[in-house]
């Protein structure tokens, strides 16, 4: 740059999305002189009307439709969705507006012929939000600005308040004749600066909130902590500078401490959550080898165009869906399914982009970048999947605001009350009632007692990453299982050997681990780990068949291990799957070429915590199935194992998620445990899913909860302990409504002072708090060595 002011409006372009906006550019800007600020925010928005801008966070429908993913700030609960539901539904042209709660993140249809997207975001803006296309690296540059906002608001409210509580102390021990006019009027000056940050700074978001609900005459809470905040602090200014009546600052600074650490436990959460889909788009790889005229050129994935011809090195991360015009190889699409086995893929094959090239260099042909490719449409899916809302969170959408404009009533028919009778005492009155009625233990009731929960199943190695995971597990009926990685170690092991011919079973284990030596093939690991490093023979010209075995050369001898057809067809004695010892595990042959030598069995064998954690699922009453789409033999045997009775196997992805939809229909409480987003319509849909530790980041990214440890015990404790929570919960609700029953009238009737209100919140808070420590205290399940 050529100055630090250009670079510094080159930052504010870049940090503000929009780095295309000169690429797109048909004219000369208008000077920002001549523009109104309505004009220039449209200016600004009019470029996502741009196709080439567009490309990356907008998809077409079958119906010529435009679908979009935003990230919305200014969210604060669930009034918020509400408003902008309803707001953005009313717009002529928008077909559907859905908002997340959780992430913070919109999804909208529209038709394109009736409204433009621009229009969309200047309508959000209008009333008090702002939008942006949803891009992983973008929302987590937000969300850790958000996270410093919140801490900077949270460290200075605890800070000032710990210190006007210190001089509250000696203001109410020290009351009446024993404490001097001028030292009293000292910490009532120095309580007054301690309280102003607070005030002015850390309950900033409050004020700001409610002057939005006035603006769009929806209420939520923020309006009467907004007034209860500001009232207690302009009548403690009045009461300092005035020398008369009492002063609340205390009440005031901790009243907006325990409210901010609400609201930020509540963000720690959403930011959470908020990375599931984060980690899907973030499997595509920076840069491609794009094939040209002139040679092979590297480039940003982002930049490819349909058609664009690109070249996949084995070990690279394929970057675009395509189909491959030359060569052939396996491909890894684990992280897609959770299926440990590569795929072999041909000439005129489908691949994903996400997944990884593992053994032969591929020649690829583009067909979808950007919005259409099948990882955003699986990233729509699970948008989709989590705006789905629950009864219990529409329940509170609708009651929100009935609850805000009944506090609000009560206040002012009190206040009304008052004023005729006793003028003098009706604003402090008004006041206890405000403070009274802020439900902060009946917001705290539910959350301590799950942050509770939820940090006690961490450090016994059960990671929750959604609020709802307690609750559906406390009422869960059904608990379906895949089997691969899950009631399974998911590695293949060689259970089984058999000889055909004068060598040792040692002897072939050998010679089948020296010609798998070099191969990172999962079948090939499973000879790494039984065979020590010296017992490795040389093998010379090796060579690979994709999807069938491999050859090679020991001791002048040629040998050939994999598919029986593939190594018996050079031996003169063809052989094939149906001609294995039996059906219990998968079957390997090796030959020479002469004869057969020996057959290697291998299986995925059973977890050792897995017959014991079934044993007690069924002790609890849940109906435990297992859901696979292996068809093989393995999956009985399995079964059989664990004494699971109810088996669904060889199902593709559409019948388990009609199966999955099914059990719910019927009234099923479900919890699906899986070792990846094997399906990600079944994992997305069911109600709750829980990923094991050793699953792909993908899967522990997206899944409700994720088993850290190994130990399969731990499912069963969090069972339990989410039902305790459960009644944790309904205790402390109980107990909050029976203080606001109990605190309102008395504060209506004048007997409670506004600093005895701010008091009694702050104690039920804490019973509330305490009653949910209790949850802290767990006993370690049984282990099976």
């Amino acid at each position: 740059m050529c100055c630090p002011g250009c670079q510094a409006v080159a930052q504010v372009i870049a940090d503000g999305g929009l780095e295309n906006y000169y690429k797109h550019r048909t004219s000369e800007a208008a000077s920002p002189d001549a523009l109104s600020a309505t004009e220039q925010l449209r200016a600004e928005y009019a470029l996502y009307d741009h196709q080439s801008v567009q490309q990356h966070f907008v998809a077409e429908q079958a119906d010529g439709s435009k679908q979009a993913t935003l990230v919305i700030e200014g969210i604060t609960c669930a009034a918020c969705v509400w408003l902008l539901e309803h707001h953005l539904s009313s717009l002529k042209g928008v077909i559907q507006a859905n908002v997340n709660l959780t992430n913070h993140r919109a999804r909208i249809q529209w038709d394109e012929q009736h409204i433009k997207l621009s229009d969309i975001f200047i309508a959000m803006h209008n009333i008090g939000y702002q939008g942006h296309p949803y891009h992983p690296d973008k929302e987590e540059q937000l969300l850790e600005q958000e996270t410093k906002r919140a801490m900077r608001r949270l460290g200075i409210a605890g800070v000032f308040t710990m210190q006007i509580m210190m001089l509250a102390v000696a203001l109410y021990t020290g009351a009446g004749d024993s404490l001097d006019a001028n030292y009293e009027h000292f910490i009532r000056w120095a309580s007054l600066v301690l309280a102003t940050p607070v005030v002015v700074y850390a309950s900033k978001p409050f004020f700001q909130a409610a002057l939005r609900d006035l603006r769009t005459r929806h209420l939520t809470m923020d309006v009467p902590v907004s007034i209860a905040i500001g009232g207690a602090y302009l009548a403690s200014i009045w009461a300092t500078l005035t020398a008369s009546g009492e002063v609340y600052y205390d009440s005031v600074s901790m009243f907006t401490f325990f409210l901010l650490i609400g609201r930020f436990l509540e963000m720690k959460a959403r930011h959470r959550t908020g990375k599931a889909g984060n980690a899907l788009l973030n499997l595509l790889p920076a840069s491609a080898l794009l094939c040209t005229d002139e040679g092979e050129t590297i480039v940003a994935a982002n930049e490819l165009q349909q058609g664009d011809q690109i070249l996949v090195k084995p070990g690279h991360t394929i970057p675009a869906d395509a189909v491959i015009i030359q060569g052939s190889s396996s491909i890894d699409e684990s992280a897609l399914t959770g299926e440990y086995l590569p795929l072999t893929k041909r000439e005129g094959d489908n691949v994903v982009g996400g997944t990884i090239n593992v053994e032969n260099p591929i020649r690829l042909e583009v067909t979808q970048v950007g919005a259409s490719s099948q990882l955003s449409a699986i990233v729509r899916l699970l948008e989709r999947a989590h705006d789905e809302k629950p009864k219990v969170a529409r329940l509170a959408d609708k009651v929100s605001g009935y609850f805000v404009i009944a506090v609000l009533i009560i206040a002012a028919s009190v206040g009304l009350f008052w004023w005729q009778t006793e003028p003098e005492n009706a604003f402090w009155i008004t006041l206890s009632v405000l403070v009274v009625t802020c439900p902060c233990a009946l917001s705290l009731a539910t959350p301590t007692a799950l942050t509770a929960a939820t940090g006690t199943l961490r450090q016994h190695g059960l990671l929750i990453t959604r609020g709802h995971v307690l609750e559906s597990l406390a009422k869960a009926t059904h608990i379906v299982f895949d089997k691969t990685g899950t009631l399974t170690e998911g590695n293949l092991s060689l259970q089984e050997s058999k000889t055909l011919s004068h060598l040792s079973a040692q002897q072939c284990i050998e010679i089948a681990a020296s010609l798998e030596a070099h191969s990172e093939h999962p079948i090939a690991r499973a000879f790494h780990k039984i065979t020590a490093p010296r017992s490795i023979l040389a093998a010379q010209q090796l060579t690979n068949h994709v999807g069938l075995g491999l050859e090679g050369i020991i001791d002048g001898q040629r040998f050939f291990i994999g598919k029986p057809q593939f190594a018996s067809q050079h031996c003169g004695q063809h052989l094939d799957f149906s001609d294995a010892p039996d059906n219990r595990c998968q079957w390997l042959l090796l030959a020479d070429e002469t004869q057969p030598l020996a057959w290697f069995g291998l299986t995925d064998p059973a977890r050792k915590q897995a017959a014991q954690m079934i044993g007690q699922l069924n002790q609890m009453g849940l109906e435990v199935q297992m859901l696979t789409g292996d068809s093989s033999a393995a999956v009985g045997h399995i079964a059989q194992q664990l004494q699971i009775d109810s088996v669904i196997s060889g199902v593709s992805p559409a019948e388990k998620l009609q199966h999955i939809q099914q059990l719910q229909a019927n009234g099923a409480q479900l919890l699906m445990v899986g070792d990846g987003i094997n399906d990600i319509p079944v994992l997305a849909g069911a109600q709750t899913s829980i990923a094991m530790g050793s699953a792909t980041d993908l899967a522990k990214t997206n899944a409700d909860a994720v088993l850290i440890s190994a130990e399969l015990m731990r499912l069963p404790q969090a069972l339990k302990l989410a039902k305790r929570t459960r009644a944790n919960i309904r205790q402390n609700l109980s107990w909050a409504l029976f203080y606001n029953l109990i605190a309102l009238p008395l504060a209506a009737a004048g007997m409670i002072a506004p600093w005895m209100a701010a008091i009694g919140m702050s104690v039920s808070s804490l019973v509330v708090v305490g009653n949910a420590l209790r949850l802290t205290k767990l006993g370690r399940p049984d282990r099976v060595e």
